[in-house]
């Protein structure tokens, strides 16, 4: 994915994505990585990590029937570049628009292919 994906960043999120063949895994995979630069604490990072899972648990639905329409599946990787603890209303708004872009995008990618 790191080669060969794609990506946009929404500050705190910079999301790397790629397109692959439909697997038995599900329409959609996704990841969260918080840099150990910027917060020294496990704790800090396992926070962090564990609402950027909730919001996109949260708010995946529309994304996911979409990918599924598509015939096709998408990786996604979340990279949270903030330097302060975010609060659960800001990550929620952001994650928002990430999968508002999110959607865009593959409903491009299905006209090109």
């Amino acid at each position: 994915m790191f080669s060969d994906g794609q990506g946009f960043s929404i500050f705190p999120l910079k999301v790397l994505y790629a397109f692959t063949q439909l697997s038995t895994e599900g329409p959609l995979q996704a990841s969260v990585s918080v840099s150990s630069r910027n917060f020294k604490k496990a704790v800090d990072r396992n926070r962090i990590k564990r609402q950027l899972r909730e919001v996109y648990r949260l708010q995946r639905g529309d994304l996911s029937q979409q990918i599924a329409e598509v015939n096709k599946q998408l990786a996604l990787f979340f990279i949270y570049t903030g330097k302060e603890l975010p609060g659960y209303n800001d990550l929620l708004g952001k994650m928002k628009k990430t999968l508002s872009r999110l959607q865009d995008i593959v409903a491009n990618n299905q006209k090109i292919d």
